[in-house]
């Protein structure tokens, strides 16, 4: 059973800006404390025979240098890796190329904070339409599997997940973390109008709702 407020309310969510080498980029970043020590949650992390047990199957070769695979979704190669409290990676996925910077900090002995920030070029079309939500629903979704792992459930898988996100407890989740999103969206200076709009249609894209007329 998941607590879905309490699990929304745990989440830190920004939306910024960064300046690449190409060019400005758009910032997607998410954290949560989890009660593990930071070696443990960098293992779970890290350590290709768990993050199945939360995440979904993944391949490759988890180094520094080496490439991943994420079943049905990104992969990538890894740029940068200091065990236990970074690494960043690109992440590949139809045809684009974003990345992804993954820090841990130890908050105590028995508590550690996650937080994930994604990167990536605007799109022109997908950005306006879409807004944050569009990554930021899924690294939701991931944080809540983290969550459940880390507190030893056994119940935790990518199949169970999906089944999930389908019932009425998993659509109030998905639209939460859209009005979430769109509440950091808002906090960084888009306009309220469109950020709401960019959130209705995440909520309908992902939840099977009805989408706004515009």
């Amino acid at each position: 059973m998941v607590d879905v407020d309490r699990q929304i309310s745990s989440v830190r969510r920004r939306v910024g800006t960064r300046l690449l080498e190409a060019g400005e980029a758009v910032s997607v970043s998410i954290s949560q404390a989890y009660d593990a020590p930071i070696d443990d949650l960098w293992d779970a992390c890290t350590n290709i025979e768990r993050i199945p047990r939360w995440l979904m199957p993944i391949t490759g070769d988890l180094r520094l240098g080496g490439t991943y695979q994420l079943e049905g979704n990104a992969g990538g190669t890894i740029t940068a890796c200091t065990p236990p409290s970074a690494f960043d990676a690109t992440w590949e996925y139809g045809g684009d190329v974003s990345w992804i910077e993954v820090r841990l900090t130890a908050e105590s002995e028995q508590r550690t904070r996650l937080r994930i920030e994604h990167i990536a070029h605007v799109d022109d079309e997908q950005w306006p339409r879409f807004g944050p939500g569009a990554v930021g629903i899924g690294w939701d979704s991931m944080v809540l599997g983290l969550a459940l792992h880390v507190a030893g459930s056994t119940e935790v898988t990518p199949d169970k997940g999906m089944e999930w996100m389908a019932t009425d407890e998993g659509r109030r989740f998905l639209t939460l973390s859209a009005e979430s999103w769109r509440d950091a969206h808002v906090a960084s200076g888009a306009d309220k109008a469109g950020a709401e709009a960019a959130s209705a249609r995440c909520i309908a894209a992902y939840t099977g709702a009805p989408p706004p007329e515009n």
